[in-house]
């Protein structure tokens, strides 16, 4: 009875043993590569692998273009070309391009223009007249000849303001040169004061003469008595008189 529940016991724990794999099923076969269809695919993609880590993978080749047809261009085509760039130009410029074709004529030179004298030019002027003509014009021209005799100057309406001017031109003594008595205490100062309160000597000088001019300088404006004030100095206006 014994051996009989031994037995039983056996067989139960056999029943729930799992059963082991066969260790050699699945083993390539010669010639076969593990988890590749063959080993000759394996050795490739190995090698493959390798070149492309190292850099050294071989070039991919590209196909060269196709070639392109080197004819030369047609003299028809070649004058439509021209006249098609020479269209372009000028629609873009709004100036018509010069022809240059041999048989445009060649554009009008000017010889003299109107009003450029060509007196300096002998050949010109024998041309055009001769000595007796010469001799006429310049007769002509003397007789039209005018001198202008200079005039009084005007006098400025509607002001009661001394005239420099005509006082510069009345006057002939240089600067400087003292025509009337002057001095008195702190002269120097009094002048560099009063002249001090003027834009110009023009100004100065205006009212200097409206003032009692050289006879009375109370302002102490013409300290050496030249009757001139404040430096000013008619010379400017005597040369436009010639003087």
């Amino acid at each position: 009875m014994r051996y009989l529940i031994c037995g039983v016991a056996s067989l139960a724990l056999m029943a729930c043993d799992p059963s082991m794999p066969d260790s050699g099923a699945g083993v390539a076969e010669r010639g076969q590569g593990v988890g590749f269809s063959d080993y000759d695919s394996y050795q490739s993609y190995h090698k493959e692998r390798e070149a492309r880590l190292n850099g050294t993978a071989s070039a991919t080749t590209i196909a060269a273009p196709p070639a392109v047809s080197g004819g030369a261009l047609s003299e028809a085509d070649s004058v439509a070309d021209s006249n098609a760039r020479i269209a372009a130009a000028a629609a873009n410029s709004g100036v018509a391009p010069l022809n240059a074709s041999p048989s445009n004529a060649a554009p009008a030179i000017v010889e003299n223009a109107r009003g450029i004298s060509g007196e300096n030019d002998f050949d010109a002027v024998a041309a055009q007249r001769d000595i007796d003509d010469d001799a006429r014009l310049i007769a002509e021209n003397r007789a039209q000849y005018q001198v202008v005799a200079p005039e009084a100057l005007p006098t400025r309406e509607g002001s009661n303001r001394p005239n420099i001017v005509a006082f510069a031109l009345q006057t002939t003594n240089p600067v400087g040169t003292a025509l009337y008595k002057r001095g008195g205490f702190n002269a120097e100062a009094k002048y560099q004061r009063a002249c001090a309160s003027y834009a110009s000597s023009d100004l100065a000088q205006e009212d200097f003469l409206a003032s009692g001019g050289p006879e009375k300088d109370r302002k102490g404006m013409d300290p050496d008595g030249d009757g001139f004030a404040c430096s000013w100095n008619p010379a400017p206006f005597r040369a436009v008189r010639g003087g």
